[in-house]
């Protein structure tokens, strides 16, 4: 996503945003249209699953989900009252997190309402966060199904090392998988942990690329997947070359284990931070039908 959106979503919902005894919240109604749904039925099933969310962790539903009646306009002056919600900032980040992952809004939604400072800095910030374990997640499924293709084909685990090895031999321009972890000063773990999150997407492309044609063409037995997973490395390293990237010249991430624990701890604050509503509390605003 880029700046220039995140900028847009993030001020839309901030201007969204409005506060009672000290407790900031949304109206259902209001946040429905900014993260992309049309029809009000569709988001209020995605409420009501946030809702069952909730109970699940243990947070009192009224606290963060509060029904209320709002007025919109009809024709010739008149109005008609419909049903609303308020929401807390765990509510929304629940909702979120229950949301259509295909939407855009969505995706921003959850780093949005994860983050109590919400500037535009650190919803970037978070985003990119979420990116890179994103992407670390699919790296670690297309792994897992090469290592089930090959096993499947006459090729045992440290074969499975060894064809790996050779990818990134050849995705590095020549440096081998240890190599990498001496330059980035890597004590323990996997490489694919430390890596930046352009690395991770591109190491998963010549994996995905691989496991196709191990399939495909029924490749078996040690030597012809690793030519294959070699060639597909080799591949992505002369596209990324095109665009004046080297993966091996790109810097150090933070530790993957460093940045899922603090991910989890922004998520275990939401729910504090959030605050209850207020017993007697009203929304306020009309809309026009």
């Amino acid at each position: 996503m880029d700046r220039k959106r995140i900028s847009a979503l993030t001020e839309q919902l901030n201007t969204l945003s409005k506060e009672n005894q000290q407790v900031e919240y949304w109206l259902a109604r209001e946040l429905q249209h900014c993260l992309g749904y049309r029809t009000w039925e569709n988001f209020e099933a995605v409420i009501l699953r946030a809702m069952v969310s909730a109970e699940t962790a243990g947070a009192a539903v009224e606290d963060h989900f509060r029904e209320v009646t709002k007025l919109i306009m009809i024709g010739k002056g008149g109005q008609r009252p419909v049903p609303d919600y308020m929401l807390t900032r765990y509510a929304c980040y629940l909702i979120a997190q229950n949301g259509d992952p295909r939407k855009e809004e969505i995706a921003f939604a959850q780093s949005y309402f994860a983050v109590s400072a919400r500037t535009l800095e650190v919803v970037e910030e978070r985003i990119a966060y979420m990116e890179r374990l994103e992407a670390r997640d699919r790296l670690r499924a297309s792994e897992k199904r090469l290592s089930q293709n090959i096993y499947e084909r006459d090729v045992d685990e440290k074969g499975f090392g060894r064809i790996r090895s050779q990818g990134d031999q050849a995705l590095f321009g020549g440096r081998t998988t240890q190599q990498m972890k001496d330059q980035y000063g890597i004590k323990s773990g996997p490489l694919a942990d430390h890596l930046p999150t352009l690395t991770i997407a591109a190491k998963n492309l010549a994996t995905e690329m691989t496991n196709y044609n191990v399939e495909e063409k029924d490749l078996r037995g040690e030597g012809s997947i690793t030519r294959e997973h070699v060639q597909n490395n080799s591949s992505v390293r002369a596209m990324l070359g095109e665009r004046g990237i080297h993966p091996e010249d790109l810097p150090p991430a933070e530790s993957i284990k460093k940045l899922e624990r603090r991910v989890k701890k922004q998520e275990q604050a939401i729910l504090e931070q959030a605050g209850r509503l207020p017993e007697d509390g009203t929304p306020d605003g009309k809309e026009t039908e």
